[in-house]
């Protein structure tokens, strides 16, 4: 292992050093480097590399289960205990989770709708189920908010907004994305938080336009509305932790193109380890049963 340490480390420090802090010689270094490798090592630390490319395609939030099927769709035959064995041994974890902090607003006076929704997160076709919640980005102009709606079947984003403000201008322009991206039809349920935007007359009504059942969770239950915490969740972890906006348009830029990444690429653990876009074109053709 020492051995081992130094070959890693001589790009940045000298060998004799090395060889010196570690107590072992020269000879031996040069010694262990000449003798050939087994088989067994040259196909290990080949499959090290493209289990480090694999983490890389997936922005270093690949744990084993996903980099086990990132190479199987690229036609790398390999048990997932084998990939776990050299993650461990090669230091390679993905970043964590953490959660968010929550920035509801349910003192006020307008009405609260049931919760139809239920924690029934599961789903048999798209646009049957929607969640949306809200966060804040820091950035250096200060806070940039973010509004989502996800597709419970896919777990895609089907609309989303940013603004300065946490108002119900920003859910409204999230909810317009995903009605004109989606065009779902009537009976759809909506599901969210409390938050006065979700309560608002302004957005009840364009729920009511379109024949949309509204529901809210329990007072101060995250569980009630997991799959879009959850999201903020990876969201912080993978991609707004690793970032420093300067700007609010920054920080939006930056938004679209990580979402873009998790709706067309990030493999998704509820949908079979594919992307929620993929999940969805494969339903078109292999129809989900109930």
């Amino acid at each position: 292992m020492k051995f081992a340490f130094i070959d890693v480390e001589k790009a940045q420090y000298p060998i004799v050093v090395l060889c010196d802090v570690l107590g072992v010689t020269r000879s031996g270094f040069y010694a262990w480097r000449s003798r050939p490798s087994s088989p067994k090592k040259i196909a290990d630390a080949q499959l090290v590399i493209e289990i480090k490319a694999a983490m890389k395609r997936g922005r270093g939030a690949y744990g084993s289960p996903r980099v086990h099927r990132e190479l199987r769709a690229r036609g790398i035959r390999v048990s997932k205990k084998r990939i776990e064995r050299l993650m461990r041994e090669n230091g390679l974890v993905a970043v964590q989770k953490r959660r968010f902090v929550h920035t509801t607003d349910s003192h006020h006076a307008f009405p609260i709708a049931p919760n139809v929704l239920d924690r029934n997160f599961d789903t048999t076709g798209p646009n049957q189920a929607w969640v949306g919640d809200v966060t804040y980005i820091p950035t250096a102009e200060g806070w940039l908010y973010l509004a989502v709606l996800l597709d419970l079947f896919s777990r895609r984003v089907v609309g989303w907004a940013t603004s300065e403000s946490n108002d119900r201008a920003l859910a409204l322009r999230a909810l317009d994305n995903a009605l004109r991206a989606r065009r779902p039809a009537a009976g759809l349920v909506h599901h969210t938080d409390r938050g006065s935007p979700y309560a608002s007359d302004d957005y009840r009504r364009v729920l009511a336009t379109h024949e949309i059942v509204p529901s809210m969770s329990g007072t101060g239950d995250c569980y009630d509305n997991a799959v879009a915490e959850s999201f903020f969740a990876t969201l912080k972890a993978e991609h707004v932790d690793h970032e420093n906006f300067l700007t609010r348009h920054v920080g939006t830029v930056s938004l679209a193109d990580y979402i873009d990444f998790y709706n067309c690429a990030r493999r998704h653990s509820h949908v079979d380890y594919v992307s929620p876009i993929e999940f969805e074109l494969r339903a078109q053709t292999q129809p989900i049963a109930a």
